[in-house]
């Protein structure tokens, strides 16, 4: 039997405080398995320990949500005894250390959470900041990023359909990889995981358990060094063709009475998926690991337990349905085990060779392990911006904006993923937001992710709003009512106070927006040590967002549709140029505070869109983010092929500046949409008209031919250079 000493306990991460509670809290020394056990689940990866107390802060509740965060997934009813169900995750660390298995891995995880529930996955999106693309290994990690998500995305046969992609210096040493997916499940065909019915036998489904992925969730709860790539075997390894036939052999267990709960293997594997079946049920489970399916051989039980291998479910099935439920998997090709059983009392206890190798207490692996209250320090104000010089060239600047990493197009990378598979997929990536059919129905679903980093960086509680905001908006701008977010929260080290208050600051933000705008929080994810040697990446608080449109004949794109039609701007412009786009690539500067998130005009201004595209008053709509307005105007013209005559006048700051709670729409009656801004008490301007093909800016001509190139060649031409 291995010595527990000092040296071992640090190994797994423990402080020598939680240490000493995993000693209180089985009342003896532990042993390796047991040691390993509390290890995971007390990672920060598993716990929340350092985020639990800030989280409880968000709003979860609204009449149409069935089910909020604590499950695998979130729920929400979208009429017609229709569910949606979603989640984000992140995959950050092991995609630096592995990034093709990695990404891959990541979406094979945030899918099981979601059909684990008894939702069809419908739809994947992911959220990506990666380094400077000059940066050393940084052209393998996005090539190899991408890969994987398509790689797995596409072999499994669910569409990705959307995302976005930043690039910034702060990512040099840890780029992040968040992935979501959405699933479309009946309100009456919900699962979910709280283990019942003492006797019930415990089945394992899916693939067989191997070594890769052991210690997964420790690694990822810790910052990177110079060594770190060593813990690639710490990388779990997937396979997305078992992926599919896991699908499709749940749902068809789950059209019958035969499950109780189920849970999917994901962070921390067996360990995981027993310990919160066994709590949320108030049970006990007994699990005979010598019935485990294993692919290599002499495996021990701490290997089992800790083992991520990919593709696994844990379930508890009614008496007498064993058969029935073998006969399923097996017809799918997949391994089906009873290794336990439900039993009294609240300890997960563990046989292997007809002995007991573990007997652990479930109470603190879950509800009572390890919380903190982290000290931390609020983000001191950014001075008012000053000394900026004047574009002389503004054609010339939305030139160079359109071809720079962050806004020059993602066709190189969503080419690679198949966002058509099932036919369902009605607005395509490059919008504002993608637009799914539930199958079937004249029903569909916006889907959206966002989140500014800069602005999360210079201003955390603005940051926070402006995130859910934007997702907000990108949800009105297709025609869709939003209904709810699932969030990703990626930080630095919790334990340096200054991240502690980026995360502090996000959350009290974030908070705010989803009360302003009747927009819960359902589900979500926090990852964080995000650092290495020291060195932490931006604050990115990543938001899905989605909605439902009653009907996607009535969707609404960015496109420009006709020429001669007025282009209007909806909401406020006061040229705010802190923190731009414009400000970073063209000035050569990121100082100054974010641009203020006004919630309220936000909601004024998204209400009078709304009414807008059901009064069928605007043929296209775009909200204004990165880049201000005429990147905006230039993302429409270039969807179209149709150019503007643009009769504005103004500085810098008015065709730039990134001013939140704004939209851009195009009319034949631009009377009409005044009118109605007006009585909405929401701004509205008429700045120029559809034409030509070029934008036709402060007297100065942008071909819509240029734009398009240097748009649509940037990225490629920046990651086929020899590295």
């Amino acid at each position: 039997m291995t010595e527990i000493t000092p040296q071992i306990v640090a190994e797994h991460g423990f402080t020598p405080d939680e240490y000493d509670r995993v000693v209180t809290s089985l009342g003896r020394i532990p042993n390796l398995l047991e040691l390993g056990i509390f290890s995971v689940m007390w990672s920060e990866h598993c716990s929340y320990k350092s985020s639990r107390i800030h989280l409880a802060k968000l709003p979860t509740s609204a009449p149409w949500v069935i089910c909020g965060p604590g499950e695998n997934a979130g729920v929400i009813d979208i009429g017609d005894g229709d569910a949606a169900i979603f989640k984000m995750e992140s995959h950050n660390h092991p995609s630096f250390i592995e990034p093709y298995q990695g990404a891959a891995t990541g979406v094979g995880g945030i899918l099981r959470d979601v059909f684990t529930m008894g939702a069809r996955p419908v739809a994947n999106l992911n959220a990506l900041r990666f380094g400077e693309i000059d940066a050393p290994k940084m052209r393998h990690l996005i090539k190899g990023v991408v890969a994987g998500i398509g790689g797995y995305g596409n072999c499994v046969g669910v569409p990705t359909v959307g995302g976005e992609t930043n690039f910034h210096k702060a990512y040099n040493g840890n780029i992040i990889v968040n992935a979501m997916t959405v699933g479309i499940a009946k309100t009456d065909k919900i699962f979910y995981s709280a283990a019942a019915g003492i006797g019930n036998s415990v089945v394992y489904v899916g693939s067989k358990t191997g070594r890769d992925g052991i210690h997964g969730a420790t690694m990822a709860s810790a910052e990177f060094d110079d060594d770190s790539e060593d813990k690639r075997p710490t990388v779990q390894v997937g396979d997305p063709f078992t992926e599919k036939l896991l699908i499709e052999a749940c749902l068809e267990l789950m059209a019958s009475d035969a499950i109780v709960a189920i849970q999917d293997m994901g962070a921390a594997g067996l360990t995981s998926s027993a310990v919160e079946m066994a709590s949320k049920g108030g049970v006990g489970l007994r699990l005979d690991l010598d019935k485990v399916p294993v692919r290599e051989e002499r495996m021990t039980p701490y290997e089992m337990m800790l083992s991520e291998s990919q593709e696994r479910m844990l379930m508890v099935l009614k008496p007498g349905r064993e058969d029935f439920a073998e006969a399923i998997f097996r017809k799918w090709e997949l391994d089906f085990a009873i290794i336990g059983e439900v039993v009294e009392g609240g300890n997960l206890t563990l046989m292997f060779n007809g002995l007991v190798v573990g007997d652990i207490p479930l109470a603190p692996l879950a509800d009572a392990a390890p919380k903190y209250d982290r000290p931390w320090v609020q983000t001191p104000a950014r001075a008012a911006l000053e000394g900026v010089v004047e574009s002389t060239d503004v054609a010339g600047d939305l030139l160079k904006l359109v071809a720079c990493p962050d806004l020059a197009s993602k066709r190189w990378i969503w080419e690679q993923y198949d966002h058509m598979v099932g036919a369902d997929t009605v607005q395509r990536p490059g919008g504002d937001a993608a637009v799914v059919r539930v199958h079937g129905s004249r029903k569909a679903l916006a889907i959206s992710t966002d989140c500014t980093p800069r602005y999360c960086f210079a201003d955390p509680v603005q940051g926070g709003r402006q995130a859910v905001a934007e997702v907000w908006r990108n949800l009105v701008s297709v025609g869709a009512k939003p209904l709810a977010i699932t969030d990703c929260m990626n930080f630095g080290n919790p334990q340096r106070p200054e991240i502690m208050g980026q995360f502090v600051g996000c959350i009290e933000g974030m908070a705010e927006a989803c009360l302003a705008l009747d927009f819960p929080v359902v589900s979500g994810n926090v990852s964080l040590y995000n650092e290495t040697n020291g060195v932490g990446i931006l604050p990115t608080p990543a938001i899905g967002g989605v909605g439902v449109i009653a009907d996607y004949a009535d969707q609404m794109t960015l496109a420009f549709k006709a020429e001669g039609q007025a282009i209007v701007v909806i909401g406020k412009s006061a040229g705010h140029l802190g923190q731009s786009l414009w400000l970073r690539e063209i000035a050569g500067r990121e100082d100054g505070p974010p641009p203020p998130v006004d919630l309220a005009a936000e909601r004024a201004a998204g209400e009078l869109i709304q009414q807008l595209i059901a009064g069928k008053l605007v043929d296209a709509v775009h909200d204004v983010s990165g880049g201000g307005l005429l990147v905006g105007i230039a993302a429409m013209a270039m969807s179209s092929g149709i150019g503007a005559d643009l009769s504005m006048t103004g500085d810098t700051g008015a065709w730039f500046g990134e001013d939140q709670g704004r939209f851009i729409v195009t009319t034949g009656d631009a009377e009409a949409v005044l009118a109605k801004a007006a009585i909405s008490g929401v701004s509205g301007m008429v700045i120029g008209k559809t034409g030509s093909s070029s934008i036709l800016v402060a007297g100065k001509s942008a071909p819509l031919n240029r734009l398009w190139a240097a748009h649509q060649e940037a990225l490629p031409g920046l990651l086929l250079e020899t590295a």
